[in-house]
């Protein structure tokens, strides 16, 4: 029995130990700089799968249940094209589907929604982005800039895209193109 009980304190203090030692490598690794904080290089492959996994997790829990309180009508979809233009464009571009300069900066890249709509997900999970962001990438939080409603308008206008009313799609085509800055040398 004394050989059972010193094999098993053997075996949970190499586990302890192997936890310890990778603890001091990651340590060793964000404190050297090894791990990359700039916004231009590659995420390693643990970073994109615990950032993937967790939104995925968050979203499933907290997103897909949350339902529009608005119809869905020209002037809900128009002024959505407005909010947009306003305060999304910057980054996920305008109906030409180009990146603006500062799009082009962002880490992670931003989806053009022109080119990647977002109609295939539930606008509930659109709204609850658009409120509280995404964290790892360039998606700030709009719950302490934007009413509800006017998070719920976006989220509408995003759902709607690819089914723009009249009004909704001459807004949309009507909004300006990125601006193209070239870079002085």
């Amino acid at each position: 029995m004394a050989n059972g009980s010193h094999s098993l304190r053997v075996m949970f203090m190499t586990l302890v130990g192997a936890a310890l030692l990778l603890i001091v490598l990651a340590l060793i690794a964000v404190w050297t700089g090894a791990m990359p904080a700039n916004a231009d290089a590659a995420p390693g492959r643990l970073e994109t799968w615990a950032a993937k996994r967790s939104l995925h997790a968050t979203l499933n829990r907290d997103a897909l249940g949350l339902k529009s309180p608005l119809s869905t009508n020209d002037s809900i979809l128009t002024q959505g094209v407005r909010l947009y233009g306003t305060y999304c464009a910057v980054c996920h571009g305008t109906s030409d589907g180009k990146a603006s300069a500062v799009a082009r900066g962002l880490y992670q890249h931003a989806p053009q929604f022109a080119k990647d709509d977002v109609t295939d997900d539930p606008v509930g999970v659109t709204y609850w982005k658009i409120t509280h962001g995404i964290r790892f990438t360039g998606m700030p939080a709009f719950d302490s800039t934007l009413t509800t409603n006017e998070r719920w308008t976006i989220a509408t206008f995003l759902a709607r895209q690819d089914s723009l009313t009249p009004g909704a799609l001459a807004a949309w085509k009507a909004l300006p193109s990125s601006v193209e800055v070239k870079k002085s040398e």
